[in-house]
């Protein structure tokens, strides 16, 4: 029998590609201090161990905004990418701000007109039978050496 997340995979992960950097969109500022222990941890263990997830019809990034940044910072031009369509009614944001809501419509504009939202104010799922789950649960470890995404 498929746990939830197998079967999440199968209906709504389209594909696994490694991109140039340049063609993501996020939408969400980064934490410095968070930014900065991960950059370390990466530079530390010599991989990237998770890739992001990106919408396939827009280049909005959904999860994984840190790690391009740690990346980056590293020297690396491409990086790991799960697409999903985001348009799936099983993929959605729950909002972390200050009780704002943001919705599927106010992430792609704030990605595509250059307009972050604050560090951490999304949390996007997929949505199983009965419960949901951090959209971050379809990605599989890639342990890709740093040197392969320069």
């Amino acid at each position: 029998m498929k746990s939830s997340v197998e079967t999440l995979k199968n209906d709504y992960f389209i594909d696994v590609r490694i991109v140039n950097m340049l063609f993501l969109k996020g939408h969400e500022k980064v934490d410095e201090q968070r930014l900065a222990a991960l950059k370390a941890e990466i530079e530390s263990d010599g991989i990237l161990k998770k890739p992001i997830v990106v919408d396939v019809n827009t280049n909005v990034v959904l999860d994984g905004h840190h790690r391009i940044k740690a990346l980056q910072a590293l020297g690396c031009s491409k990086i790991p990418v799960i697409l999903v369509d985001y348009k799936s009614p099983k993929i959605g944001v729950k909002t972390s701000e200050n009780g704002k809501e943001y919705s599927k419509h106010k992430v792609i504009e704030a990605a595509l007109k250059g307009e972050l939202l604050p560090p951490k104010s999304t949390w996007h799922y997929i949505a199983c039978s009965k419960e949901i789950v951090h959209i971050s649960a379809i990605q599989k470890p890639v342990n890709i050496p740093l040197e392969e995404l320069k």
